[in-house]
């Protein structure tokens, strides 16, 4: 196991605090990013559920969000990024749309969002190894 997803894990894993979809992906990647976690969790705290209403899931936006802060924040790293999360659901990234479709699965939400956290931080970190910017 990485240890991007090892912290992603313990983010997801705490039972004192409830950190969404988005900080649990910004604070997985936030020490290698010169960010602390409180910081992470402050900036991804309104990017859960979709933003609050639905929209591009969380895990998503804190994947772009650490795109962009280690480097890969041009067009083409985010359309490929886009392009390979999609290929995993059916071409679906809101947050409403995966709920729905995980709810048709009779998989309990926060294993499915659990693993939403999950996938994304190994996209991610896949991404930054093959341009470099992780070893």
């Amino acid at each position: 196991m990485s240890r991007y997803l090892d912290r992603a894990k313990k983010v997801r894993g705490r039972t004192d605090v409830h950190h969404n979809c988005a900080q649990g992906v910004l604070a997985a990647f936030a020490k290698d990013l010169g960010v602390d976690e409180e910081t992470a969790f402050r900036v991804g705290a309104n990017f859960g559920s979709g933003m609050r209403m639905g929209g591009t899931c969380g895990a998503v936006t804190g994947a772009l969000m650490v795109l962009g802060m280690a480097g890969a924040g041009d067009r083409p790293d985010g359309i490929d990024f886009l392009r390979r999360a999609r290929s995993g659901h059916d071409g679906c990234l809101d947050c409403k749309d995966l709920l729905r479709m995980n709810m048709e699965t009779g998989t309990p939400q926060k294993e499915h969002c659990d693993g939403m956290v999950y996938e994304m931080v190994e996209l991610t970190e896949q991404i930054l190894k093959e341009k470099g910017i992780l070893e």
